[in-house]
C-alpha cells in the first residue's frame, strides 16, 4: 500500500534544535583523540582516512567503522543549504541570499537550524558552508557563496559554523582554494600572488579556522600550478602552520590525485573517488618508508579530534540519511518548525533596489484593486513542487529557491509568490490576476491595462559544472518585462538569482519597483509577501555589485588551463571604485520604507593598536524598521589598498523617531594588510579614513585617524 504524504509525516519521527552544546576545546579534544589513536593498527588508520560510496550509499561520502578501538563510520553529507538527497528536510535560503540580511543574529540561527537536521539525519559532517568568493559575475556557484566582499564572507562563514557545530555536527569550510569558476574546474590552474591570495580569498576561511570549523574542503583546481589536494604552500603552510587549523583537510570528490604526495602536502582524508591513492595505496606508502607512519596516526588525529571535540562520541544520532520507501522506511522528519525561520530569514535578506513613487508597500490606504503577475517565476513548475535540485534535476522550472548540483537540498513543499501574494491580497479584497508564462507576452499586455500594479517575476539559474555565459535574465524575460512596463505605470520586477543580472529595461519611466530576493528556500512567497504588503520592512543589502554592463566588471570566466587574477585586490566594488565605474546598483546598497539619519560620528584611537568608531543613528521617517549600517576604511596611501574596504556591519532596529548608537571596533585584523616580505599582518603608518555610510556608495558620516607606529 503506497502512503500519503500526510501520512507519512504522522509516522515520521521528529528533530528539534538541541540547546546548544558545550564543545571541548580542541585541547582537550586531542588529549582524547591521542588515546584513542595510540590504538589504532595501520589498517584502521587507512579505513578512517578513505572515503567510500562515490554516488551511491546514503550519505555523499562514507568513512569505514573500526572496532577495538571502536570509532564510527562518519557521515558527510551535502549541501551548504540544507540536507540533500533525503525526505523531510527544509530547503534553507542560499548563501548568497542570507548574506544580503547582512545579520549576524539571522546567519547563526540559519546555521544553528540546519545544524539541527544534519544531526537529526545522523550526519557527522555538513559539507558546508561554502565562502569562494563571488570574483566573477557569470561563476556558476556564486549563489552558494556569501558574495563578493571577504569581510562580509568572513564573518557569514564564522556565524554560520558556529551555529552549525552548536549542535555537535562538523561544519566543512569549502572549496579551498581560489575555486571561483566551474569552467575546467578539474584542471585549471589559477596563478596569484600571495597578497592578493591572503587578503581576498583566504580571509574567510581564516575567519572560519578562528570560529573552530572541524575540517577544511580542499577544492579541485590547481593553484600556481600544483592541485589544490596535494599543494604543501596552501595546505601545510597556510592553513596549518599559518593559520593553526586543528581540524582535517578533506578533498572534494574525485579531487586526489597522489598518495604520497597528497599526503605529505596535507591531506587527510580523500573522499569518493580517490579511495585508489588511499587505502591500501596508503598502508604501502607507510610500510615502504614514504609516508611516515606519524603522519598517518597526524591524519587520524585530527579526524578523531573534531569528532570528540564536537562530543559525536556522546549519544550522536544514527544515520538516517534514507529515502522514502513507504511503511517500512517512511523517513524521519528534522524539519521541526524551522519554516518560521526560513520565512523571516527570506524577508530580511529581501533587497528593494527600487521604490519610486513609494508604490511599496501596498496597503489598505494604497487603493490598490487589483494587482496583476506574470511571468514563469511567480509560479510552481509543471510537476508541481520540485524536490531535488541536483545537476541531473534542475530546479530551473517554476519559481527560482535555490541553485542546482551539490549545493542544493531538499525541498519538502515551496510557498510560490502567486500563492504568498494572492493568499494576502485577499485579506484587502485585492483582486489578483495572472498570467505565468514568460512567451505569453500578449496575454500579460492585455491582462495589465486592467490591474492598478503588476509585478513581473524575472529569474536566473544557477548550477555546479555551469557558469553563465552572459548575465541576461532567463527565457528572454527582458521582453515581457519591457512589453508589460509598456503598458501599466506601475510595473514591479522581481528577480530570483544568485548573480547579478543585466536590467536593459530599468530606466523605464513606468518601472517603479525592483526587488532582488535572491533564492529564499522554500517559503519565498510567503517571504516576498510579508515584504510586498509592509508586515516587514525591507532591510536587505547587496552582497555584490549589480553593473550597468557586463563589460564593466573586472574578470570573466576562462574558458583556458591556465589564466591568473590579474585584478589583484580590485574585486567587486574594490574595482568599480578604483576605476571610477558607476555600478547600477552598488554593493552594499538596499532601501528601506523609513529614513535613517546618520550624525556625530567620534573615534577615539588608542596606542596604535585599537580604534573605536561610533555613530549616531536615527529613524527619521515615519515606519519601524532596520538599518543596515556599513564602515569602510580608506588605507595610507602607501599601503596600496583598494579605495575602501569593508571592516564592519551592524544591524540595528529603530523605532520612528528613535535614536541609537553604533560602535565600530577596529583592531589589527580590520586594520592590517598583508606583507609578503616579512609573510604577516602589519598595520602600515600613516592617515587612516573611516566611511560610514548606508552602502559602498551612500557615506553618511566620515572621520580619520593616524597611526604612528
Amino acid at each position: 500500500m503506497k502512503l500519503s504524504a500526510s501520512i507519512v509525516l504522522l509516522l515520521a519521527s521528529t528533530t528539534t534544535l538541541v540547546s546548544s552544546i558545550d564543545l571541548l576545546s580542541w585541547d582537550e579534544a586531542y588529549v582524547k583523540a591521542d588515546k584513542l589513536v595510540n590504538e589504532m593498527t595501520l589498517d584502521q588508520l587507512a579505513d578512517i582516512t578513505t572515503g567510500r560510496g562515490l554516488f551511491i550509499g546514503k550519505c555523499t561520502g562514507t568513512t569505514t567503522a573500526t572496532t577495538n578501538p571502536d570509532f564510527p563510520a562518519l557521515c558527510l553529507a551535502d549541501g551548504p543549504l540544507g540536507v540533500r538527497g533525503t525526505p523531510f528536510a527544509s530547503a534553507f535560503p542560499a548563501g548568497i541570499t542570507i548574506a544580503a540580511s547582512f545579520d549576524k543574529d539571522a546567519l547563526r540561527e540559519r546555521g544553528q537550524d540546519m545544524g539541527a537536521e544534519f544531526r537529526g539525519k545522523g550526519a557527522h559532517v555538513q559539507l558546508g558552508p561554502a565562502m569562494n568568493i563571488a570574483r566573477v559575475a557569470k561563476a556558476g556557484r556564486n549563489w552558494e557563496g556569501f558574495g563578493e566582499d571577504p569581510f562580509l564572507s568572513g564573518v557569514a562563514a564564522a556565524e554560520t559554523i558556529t551555529g552549525i557545530q552548536s549542535q555537535g555536527v562538523i561544519a566543512a569550510a569549502k572549496h579551498y582554494i581560489v575555486n571561483e569558476q566551474e569552467t575546467n574546474r578539474m584542471t585549471h590552474s589559477v596563478t596569484i600572488d600571495d597578497r592578493t591570495l591572503h587578503e581576498i580569498y583566504l580571509w574567510p576561511f581564516a575567519r572560519s579556522i578562528e570560529a573552530g570549523v572541524g575540517t577544511v574542503m580542499c577544492s579541485y583546481n590547481k593553484i600556481n600550478g600544483t592541485y589544490a589536494c596535494e599543494n604543501d604552500r596552501v595546505l601545510n603552510q597556510i592553513l596549518k602552520d599559518e593559520l593553526d587549523f586543528k581540524g582535517w583537510v578533506h578533498s572534494d570528490w574525485l579531487a586526489t590525485h597522489s598518495t604520497t604526495k597528497a599526503v605529505n602536502n596535507g591531506l587527510d582524508m580523500t573522499m569518493p573517488g580517490g579511495w585508489v591513492y588511499f587505502g591500501g595505496a596508503l598502508k604501502n606508502a607507510v610500510k615502504n618508508s614514504k609516508i611516515e607512519i606519524t603522519r598517518a596516526k597526524d591524519m587520524v588525529r585530527r579526524i578523531v579530534a573534531a569528532w570528540y571535540k564536537m562530543r559525536q562520541d556522546e549519544g550522536f544520532p544514527s544515520i538516517k540519511m534514507n529515502t522514502n520507501n513507504g511503511l517500512q522506511d517512511p523517513g524521519i522528519d528534522v524539519q521541526a518548525d524551522h519554516a518560521k525561520r526560513i520565512r523571516q530569514h527570506g524577508a530580511a535578506s529581501v533587497v528593494l533596489l527600487r521604490n519610486k513613487n513609494n508604490i511599496l508597500p501596498i496597503t489598505a490606504a494604497s487603493g490598490i484593486k487589483k494587482i496583476a503577475i506574470f511571468g514563469d517565476d511567480a509560479g510552481l513548475s509543471r510537476q508541481g513542487n520540485n524536490t531535488s535540485c541536483s545537476v541531473v534535476s534542475k530546479c530551473d522550472k517554476g519559481t527560482l529557491i535555490q541553485g542546482g548540483g551539490s549545493g542544493a537540498s531538499n525541498v519538502p513543499y515551496i510557498v510560490s509568490p502567486l500563492e504568498g501574494i494572492t493568499n494576502r491580497a485577499k485579506e484587502l479584497s485585492i483582486e489578483v490576476v495572472s498570467s505565468i508564462s514568460d512567451g505569453k507576452i500578449a496575454k500579460a499586455t492585455s491582462i495589465a491595462k486592467t490591474a492598478d500594479v503588476t509585478f513581473v517575476f524575472a529569474k536566473k539559474y544557477s548550477a555546479e559544472m555551469s557558469d553563465h555565459s552572459n548575465l541576461k535574465a532567463d527565457n528572454n524575460v527582458d521582453k515581457l518585462i519591457q512589453a508589460v512596463a509598456n503598458t501599466n505605470k506601475n510595473t514591479i520586477v522581481v528577480i530570483h538569482s544568485g548573480n547579478a543580472v543585466m536590467m536593459p529595461w530599468e530606466s523605464h519611466p513606468n518601472i517603479t519597483g525592483i526587488l532582488w530576493p535572491g533564492l529564499p528556500g522554500q517559503e519565498t512567497g510567503n517571504s516576498l509577501a510579508d515584504i510586498l504588503f509592509g508586515d516587514i520592512n525591507p532591510s536587505g543589502r547587496l552582497p555584490i555589485t549589480i553593473a550597468k554592463q557586463e563589460s564593466d566588471y573586472p574578470a570573466d570566466v576562462y574558458n583556458k588551463f591556465e589564466f591568473e587574477y590579474t585584478e589583484r585586490l580590485l574585486v567587486g566594488y574594490k574595482h568599480f571604485d578604483a576605476k571610477g565605474i558607476d555600478p547600477l546598483f552598488e554593493f552594499g546598497y538596499g532601501l528601506s520604507y523609513t529614513t535613517f539619519d546618520y550624525t556625530h560620528i567620534k573615534v577615539h584611537h588608542a596606542n596604535n593598536t585599537s580604534t573605536k568608531v561610533s555613530v549616531q543613528i536615527k529613524n527619521s521617517g515615519d515606519r519601524d524598521g532596520a538599518e543596515i549600517v556599513q564602515a569602510y576604511i580608506s588605507y595610507p596611501e602607501a599601503a596600496y589598498e583598494p579605495p575602501k574596504l569593508l571592516r564592519g556591519f551592524e544591524k540595528v532596529f529603530l523605532k520612528k523617531g528613535q535614536s541609537n548608537q553604533v560602535t565600530f571596533q577596529l583592531g589589527k585584523q580590520e586594520l592590517s594588510i598583508w606583507d609578503v616580505p616579512s609573510q604577516q599582518w602589519v598595520v602600515p603608518k600613516g592617515l587612516f579614513r573611516i566611511h560610514i555610510g548606508a552602502s559602498s556608495r551612500d557615506i553618511r558620516q566620515r572621520a580619520s585617524f593616524h597611526i604612528n607606529s
